[in-house]
């Protein structure tokens, strides 16, 4: 039973990054967004998967529970997928602040 919450906790955190991955793709600005925010939670995410691996009760059963670590990684996945985009998307606000400063 505590599988099937921990799973529910992390699917239901995880909802939100695609979603939070197609708003900053589209934003095309970082402005908003908090780089420290997106580290803790890849943190968060690696210390989880970490943890999994350091369980031998879960190692034990790796082979019937391996689904519980796919959620976490597909997490991890999709924070490094933001994190990149806040580079990219701070990247294209230096051009637009270089392109202002320049029109004047």
């Amino acid at each position: 039973m505590s599988e099937i919450l921990e799973i529910l906790m992390v699917v239901s955190f995880g909802a939100s990054w695609p979603l939070n991955i197609v708003k900053a793709f589209k934003a095309r600005t970082a402005k908003g967004t908090s780089l420290a925010f997106l580290f803790l939670i890849f943190f968060g995410y690696i210390m989880g998967i970490a943890s999994k691996f350091l369980n031998p009760e879960y190692m034990a059963d790796f082979s019937q529970k391996w689904y519980v670590l796919v959620f976490y990684c597909i997490n991890l996945v999709m924070v490094g997928i933001n994190i990149v985009l806040y580079f990219r998307n701070k990247a294209l606000d230096r051009q637009l602040q270089m392109l202002a400063s320049q029109s004047r």
